[in-house]
């Protein structure tokens, strides 16, 4: 049966965790004002850009824009949903939760779901009696022939399963698993609805866990060479590989210690760095690393990525492709190609530890290794420094950092001998147009947070400085509310967060944290902390003057518009008249779409003041 957590005993537990000792788990803070300040535990800086307010119960990174509240700070550090963070917090402060059940339609959804984690929890089992029992011997051997123990056979589940098209359906039949059951974990196929077979037959088999231990999918490897040599589990309800890494489970706690993670590609590549003392390691799951794999390694404490691959042309492709995905999370990496004809597997066993340390340690940024590749391809000669800055303008350009992107034009200007003039330019052909926000509003470097929406008008500042008011300074709020504020609001994002903030009843000191609960995504928390988090002495009588000036200049501008349209009449300028009819058109209906009450727009005499 599933439940549902009374929103009362959240609320106990959100107002008994202490924020500040929650996140001083895993962040080392040091007092600011009335704020604490870290380094970010999400993304890499060297200048601590993290801040918590105790007071409000919330946090805020400048520099990625995360924020929310202490349960938002434990499921991002963990990796645990909404629900597991409430109950993790409960046990740490010894708080009991009585449950309400869920709606039907949600009981499904966790019975289906907790229904597959014990199919998987059942089949791993199966697997794993099978690999250590008779029929076993031949995958056995074949473990030992790859340098696997027993001890690390045993830690990480493998299993086996022999060849046959029912062996795992017919385990389920004596288990009375129904086969709809195992089709919807992904371990029974079924062709028709008619005939069922195994997806996994005559291979060894790799439990694949999330950050709880529940078995989630799983990963199948062949002992010969047919194909495909690799098979995984199919999307399920429980398992997304782009959200997924083989062996972090395991590695987490290495990660942290070391802030280092070395992304392997294969099942046993990761078997062997862990074997020979490398554990701070994970896979991929058949799939390019993502954005989503970045922050989970980032909530382990990763401030150093290294991409370990067994050749150029890999390691090339790869280092490419996940440019972006690294920008966007403001990290960067490391490269590492293997000698041939090495893969971590056989590097490892070959060399040993030390070696691959030291090979890791001399790893090249994903820039200076792509450089490296290019210019050992094309060599030096006038049409080889031509092809090599073909090959980098583009990932030149991909770097986000204008400082950065300075120093990587410089090097590779230097390297092949080029005026470094000459290769600006061509970079700057193939730079992206859309860059982060370099506006420096909060001494970080970056903008605190992206305003989504399309902006109608030239009032988005003094929009975000309302919003920001009411959040810091309660006392505005009924102000706000006698004049209808919320309802001149023309950003769709501030308006949600304004309409949340009238319909808040509770304690206002409160109100962020609380609110940050309420959003219905990821982009409002961030907004709600960004704006929140501030401290800045606002006084009533500025609040109150910000107020009327915003709605004093927005009725201005809908009467400057009228103006122009008379004037346009007068004069028979009718295209004039057609755009002004138009932009009072797309006006008037925005207005009335957000519920503009006429009867709350106050005499226009009243205003003036300076915006705070």
């Amino acid at each position: 049966m599933a439940f549902l957590i009374p929103e009362d005993i959240i609320e106990t537990i959100r107002n008994s965790a202490d924020i500040l000792d929650v996140v001083s788990e895993s962040v080392q803070l040091k007092k600011s004002g009335n704020h604490y300040m870290g380094l970010c535990p999400f993304h890499s800086e060297k200048t601590p850009s993290f801040s918590v307010n105790p007071t409000r119960a919330i946090f805020h990174c400048f520099g990625c824009g995360v924020g929310g509240n202490v349960f938002s700070f434990v499921m991002k550090r963990d990796g645990v949903s909404f629900p597991e963070s409430i109950r993790m917090l409960a046990g740490k402060y010894g708080i009991p939760i009585p449950e309400k059940e869920m709606s039907p339609s949600a009981r499904r959804e966790e019975n289906e779901r907790e229904s597959i984690y014990s199919v998987n929890k059942e089949a791993m089992g199966y697997f794993k009696s099978v690999l250590f029992g008779e029929q076993g011997k031949i995958a056995r051997t074949y473990l030992k022939e790859r340098g696997m123990t027993g001890s690390v056979a045993e830690e990480f589940n493998l299993g086996f399963v022999p060849d046959g098209w029912d062996n795992l359906s017919r385990f389920f039949s004596r288990k009375r698993i129904p086969r709809e059951l195992g089709e919807k974990s992904g371990l029974i196929v079924s062709k028709n609805k008619e005939r069922y077979y195994d997806r996994f037959r005559n291979r060894i088999i790799f439990p694949i866990s999330d950050m709880s231990q529940r078995v989630i999918g799983f990963g199948g490897r062949v002992m010969d060479e047919s194909l495909p040599k690799y098979l995984n589990s199919p999307e399920t309800p429980v398992y997304n590989k782009s959200r997924s890494l083989y062996g972090l489970d395991r590695t987490r706690q290495a990660l942290r210690e070391t802030g280092v993670v070395h992304i392997v590609e294969g099942y046993f590549d990761l078997l062997a760095l862990y074997m020979h003392g490398i554990t701070n390691v994970v896979a991929t799951l058949g799939t390019a690393l993502t954005r989503d794999h970045v922050r989970m390694l980032s909530r382990c404490g990763v401030t150093k990525f290294v991409l370990v691959f067994d050749s150029d042309e890999a390691g090339i492709n790869a280092a490419t492709r996940s440019i972006p995905v690294f920008q966007k999370e403001f990290v960067s990496a490391d490269i590492l190609v293997l000698p041939k004809p090495h893969d971590p597997d056989t590097y490892i066993r070959a060399f040993g530890p030390d070696q691959f340390k030291m090979a890791s340690d001399k790893a090249l940024g994903i820039v200076p290794f792509l450089s490296e590749s290019s210019i050992k391809k094309h060599g030096l000669s006038i049409e080889g420094r031509i092809a090599v800055i073909n090959d980098m303008k583009s990932v030149i350009g991909m770097v986000e950092d204008p400082v950065a992107r300075s120093l990587y034009i410089r090097d590779l200007a230097h390297k092949i001998g080029v005026d470094e003039k000459a290769v600006h330019e061509k970079v700057e052909e193939h730079t992206p147009t859309e860059r982060y926000d370099s506006d420096d509003r909060t001494g970080h470097g970056l903008q605190p947070l992206t305003i989504p929406g399309k902006t109608l008008s030239r009032f988005i500042e003094m929009e975000r400085q309302i919003i920001s008011m009411m959040l810091q300074y309660p006392d505005i709020i009924e102000e706000c509310r006698e004049y209808g504020v919320v309802d001149y609001l023309e950003n769709p994002s501030f308006k949600t967060i304004g309409a949340m903030i009238m319909d808040y009843k509770g304690n206002v000191n409160d109100m962020p944290a609380v609110l940050t609960n309420r959003a219905s995504d990821e982009t409002t928390r961030r907004l709600i902390t960004g704006l929140a988090i501030g401290d800045i002495p606002y006084l009533y009588k500025n609040c109150v003057n910000l107020i009327h000036q915003f709605i004093t200049n927005k009725k201005k501008n809908e009467n400057t518009l009228s103006q122009r349209i008379r004037l346009a009449e007068e004069t028979n300028d009718q295209e004039l008249l057609i755009k002004l009819i138009h932009e009072k058109n797309v006006y008037s209906k925005t207005m009335k779409n957000q519920g503009l009450s006429q009867k709350k727009i106050f005499n226009s005499g009243i205003g003036g003041g300076r915006s705070i």
